[in-house]
């Protein structure tokens, strides 16, 4: 997921000001920059991630593929690794909304009980906002003040 971010950023020129990878949802929080399509971002990542997970399936834990079947097709097997549905995306235009995002983001961990603290969860931006080492996926930049 971390790399799939990444190369999606360079491509598409957006700058990464939060992020929590959990082990069944992500959340990011993203300036595009110029004309951008979300769809288009989110359709680079999530293919990715899809690609590389249903490959380590097929060779380490076939007994998998099963379980995201969604159909037979005429070419073969249709598979499903993200879960239906275009997620939850909406356009942040306060500072303080955009904080706010920050801080859910980096409380997720805690609140479902996998870290004691934000900066104990490597899959997050926490840390990086913490000035600490062992930052997975380095920001951009951050929210605006104001």
């Amino acid at each position: 997921m971390v790399e799939a971010i990444d190369a999606a950023r360079r491509r598409h020129h957006f700058e990464v000001w939060a992020y929590v990878i959990m082990p069944e949802h992500a959340h990011a929080l993203i300036l595009p920059g110029g004309h951008y399509e979300m769809s288009t971002i989110l359709k680079t990542i999530k293919q990715s991630v899809a690609r590389k997970a249903l490959a380590f399936l097929r060779k380490h834990e076939p007994a998998w593929m099963e379980k995201l079947r969604a159909r037979a097709d005429v070419g073969g097997a249709i598979y499903h690794f993200w879960q239906p549905g275009g997620g939850y995306d909406r356009n942040i235009t306060k500072a303080a909304t955009a904080w706010a995002s920050v801080e859910y983001l980096h409380r997720n961990p805690v609140r479902r009980g996998l870290a004691a603290c934000e900066t104990d969860w490597k899959w997050s931006s926490a840390r990086w906002y913490a000035g600490l080492d062992g930052v997975v996926l380095p920001m951009d930049d951050r929210p605006p003040d104001s």
